[in-house]
Protein backbone atom coordinates (compact mmCIF):
# COMPACT_ATOMS: atom_id res chain seq x y z
CA UNK A 1 0.00 0.00 0.00
CA UNK A 2 1.32 3.43 -0.94
CA UNK A 3 2.03 6.08 1.67
CA UNK A 4 -0.16 8.53 -0.27
CA UNK A 5 -3.33 7.72 -2.18
CA UNK A 6 -4.87 10.45 -4.30
CA UNK A 7 -8.14 10.12 -6.19
CA UNK A 8 -8.93 12.43 -9.07
CA UNK A 9 -12.59 12.71 -10.04
CA UNK A 10 -13.98 13.90 -13.37
CA UNK A 11 -17.11 13.29 -15.43
CA UNK A 12 -15.95 10.09 -17.09
CA UNK A 13 -12.56 9.41 -15.48
CA UNK A 14 -10.96 9.65 -18.92
CA UNK A 15 -9.86 13.27 -19.18
CA UNK A 16 -7.74 12.97 -16.04
CA UNK A 17 -5.87 9.83 -17.13
CA UNK A 18 -3.05 11.79 -18.79
CA UNK A 19 -2.80 14.00 -15.72
CA UNK A 20 -2.54 10.91 -13.51
CA UNK A 21 0.34 9.64 -15.66
CA UNK A 22 2.17 12.95 -15.35
CA UNK A 23 1.59 13.04 -11.58
CA UNK A 24 2.91 9.48 -11.21
CA UNK A 25 6.03 10.37 -13.19
CA UNK A 26 6.73 13.42 -11.00
CA UNK A 27 6.05 11.42 -7.82
CA UNK A 28 8.57 8.79 -8.91
CA UNK A 29 11.16 11.47 -9.76
CA UNK A 30 10.68 13.11 -6.33
CA UNK A 31 10.67 9.83 -4.45
CA UNK A 32 7.08 10.27 -3.31
CA UNK A 33 5.36 6.95 -2.60
CA UNK A 34 1.94 7.58 -4.14
CA UNK A 35 -0.94 5.73 -5.69
CA UNK A 36 -2.78 8.11 -7.98
CA UNK A 37 -5.88 7.16 -9.91
CA UNK A 38 -8.81 8.74 -11.72
CA UNK A 39 -12.45 7.77 -11.51
CA UNK A 40 -15.72 9.01 -12.89
CA UNK A 41 -18.18 10.74 -10.61
CA UNK A 42 -20.23 7.51 -10.67
CA UNK A 43 -17.30 5.38 -9.45
CA UNK A 44 -16.19 7.75 -6.70
CA UNK A 45 -18.59 6.52 -4.00
CA UNK A 46 -17.45 2.92 -4.36
CA UNK A 47 -13.76 3.89 -4.13
CA UNK A 48 -14.42 6.05 -1.07
CA UNK A 49 -16.13 3.12 0.67
CA UNK A 50 -13.51 0.52 -0.23
CA UNK A 51 -10.18 2.30 -0.29
CA UNK A 52 -8.06 4.44 2.02
CA UNK A 53 -7.68 7.83 0.33
CA UNK A 54 -5.50 10.72 1.55
CA UNK A 55 -6.99 13.42 -0.70
CA UNK A 56 -9.61 13.85 -3.40
CA UNK A 57 -9.09 16.27 -6.26
CA UNK A 58 -12.00 17.24 -8.48
CA UNK A 59 -11.51 18.16 -12.11
CA UNK A 60 -12.51 21.76 -12.89
CA UNK A 61 -15.54 20.52 -14.83
CA UNK A 62 -17.03 18.95 -11.66
CA UNK A 63 -15.99 21.63 -9.16
CA UNK A 64 -19.68 22.22 -8.46
CA UNK A 65 -19.62 18.86 -6.60
CA UNK A 66 -17.08 19.99 -3.99
CA UNK A 67 -19.56 20.52 -1.13
CA UNK A 68 -21.39 17.29 -1.95
CA UNK A 69 -18.09 15.37 -1.96
CA UNK A 70 -16.96 17.01 1.29
CA UNK A 71 -20.22 15.91 2.91
CA UNK A 72 -19.69 12.32 1.70
CA UNK A 73 -16.23 12.07 3.22
CA UNK A 74 -16.68 14.21 6.33
CA UNK A 75 -16.68 11.15 8.61
CA UNK A 76 -13.48 9.86 6.96
CA UNK A 77 -11.64 13.18 7.30
CA UNK A 78 -10.55 13.17 3.64
CA UNK A 79 -9.70 16.63 2.28
CA UNK A 80 -11.32 17.61 -1.02
CA UNK A 81 -9.88 20.15 -3.45
CA UNK A 82 -10.44 21.36 -6.99
CA UNK A 83 -7.65 21.11 -9.54
CA UNK A 84 -6.54 24.51 -10.78
CA UNK A 85 -8.01 25.00 -14.25
CA UNK A 86 -4.72 26.14 -15.77
CA UNK A 87 -2.80 23.20 -14.27
CA UNK A 88 -5.52 20.86 -15.52
CA UNK A 89 -5.48 22.33 -19.03
CA UNK A 90 -1.68 22.29 -19.22
CA UNK A 91 -1.58 18.79 -17.67
CA UNK A 92 0.88 20.08 -15.07
CA UNK A 93 1.45 16.93 -13.04
CA UNK A 94 3.94 18.58 -10.71
CA UNK A 95 1.61 21.38 -9.60
CA UNK A 96 -1.34 19.02 -9.16
CA UNK A 97 0.80 16.55 -7.18
CA UNK A 98 1.96 19.42 -4.96
CA UNK A 99 -1.67 20.43 -4.44
CA UNK A 100 -2.57 16.85 -3.45
CA UNK A 101 0.36 16.65 -1.04
CA UNK A 102 -0.59 19.99 0.54
CA UNK A 103 -4.22 18.94 0.88
CA UNK A 104 -3.25 15.72 2.61
CA UNK A 105 -0.82 17.49 4.93
CA UNK A 106 2.24 15.66 3.56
Amino acid sequence: MAENTFMLVCNAGMSTSLLVSKMQKVAKEKGVDAEIFAVSTNEADNKIKNQTINAILLGPQVRFMKKQMEDKVADKNIPVGVINMQDYGMVNGENVLNTALELSGK
